[in-house]
């Protein structure tokens, strides 16, 4: 009886992730179905294109990339001290505070984050720019890098500190060439995690980075961004604009596919193994 019920269960176990993996499977087959006849070399050296003609989305990577700069330099360094902070002084009121408020934003929606980003950058600025979108993202990427620096220097034995004070390293020495390689693993995934979120984030660039048809490295002024260029697009009347969006679409799934793959193989590579 005890073995039926164990194939009972992993029946409907098996079942259950196929039903799951089944409508992830057909948007991914419309996707590529749609986006796969767009995609030549053209299509990532031109921008983008006016109502009717074809075009590319030359534009949408450079500021995409742009974004993802401004936003890694903001939030890796605030991260990754806030996470220090919170193993190295952990049990202390000031860091039970702060760790309730690191979970708090990181359950608030991107839209509202992007209203924030608005109200302290764009106003203040006087207009959109890629630096507002780049604080936008850096705030979504900011509670996933503290986490994960959290929970990966929390595995890290305590002897291996004593050792190193032992030794005679300082603190700041023992923290830097002994604490943070230890949980690198960790660490550097959860970056990419928080990477692979914000590239595919529309809202919070609605209210921020605003959108662009021109190619701009100017973090002052508007940028696009592949969210930015499948939403706008999506909606339009246009048949080449829809295919433009399928094509994005297309783009922006591999790349997330891709960031994840890497967090698969630097886990494997990192683990940390005491």
């Amino acid at each position: 009886m005890r073995r039926v019920r164990d194939k009972v269960f992993k029946a409907v176990v098996l079942l259950l992730a196929f039903l799951v993996l089944v409508p992830l499977l057909l948007i991914f087959f419309q996707i590529v179905k749609n986006g796969i006849s767009v995609i030549n070399w053209r299509f990532f050296v031109e921008t983008s294109p006016a109502p009717g003609e074809s075009g590319g989305i030359l534009n949408s990577l450079v500021g995409s990339l742009l974004l993802m700069v401004i936003s890694f330099l903001v939030a890796v360094p605030l991260g990754l001290g806030t996470g220090l902070f919170l193993v190295e002084f952990e049990g202390s009121r000031f860091a039970r505070y702060l760790e309730i408020l690191v979970n708090t934003l990181h359950s608030v929606p991107s839209i509202v984050v992007g209203i924030v980003a608005y109200l302290w950058v764009v106003k203040p600025l006087g207009g959109f720019s890629a630096l507002s979108g780049g604080v936008a993202l850096a705030m979504i990427m900011y509670p996933l890098i503290v986490r994960s620096t959290h929970e990966s220097l929390k595995l890290v034995p305590v002897e291996l500190k004593e050792a190193s004070f032992a030794l005679g390293a300082g603190y700041f020495k023992t923290v830097v060439k002994v604490v943070l390689p230890s949980g690198f693993g960790g660490i550097a995934s959860g970056i990419l995690i928080s990477v692979s979120r914000a590239v595919g984030e529309t809202a919070p660039l609605l209210f921020t980075a605003f959108g662009n048809p021109y190619v701009n490295l100017n973090p002052l002024k508007p940028v696009d961004a592949l969210p930015l260029l499948i939403y706008n697009y999506a909606m339009s009347p246009y048949e080449q604009w829809h295919r433009v969006a399928w094509g994005a679409s297309l783009v922006l799934i591999l790349m997330v596919f891709v960031l994840n793959l890497t967090v698969r193989m630097l886990r494997v590579r990192w683990r940390v193994k005491f």
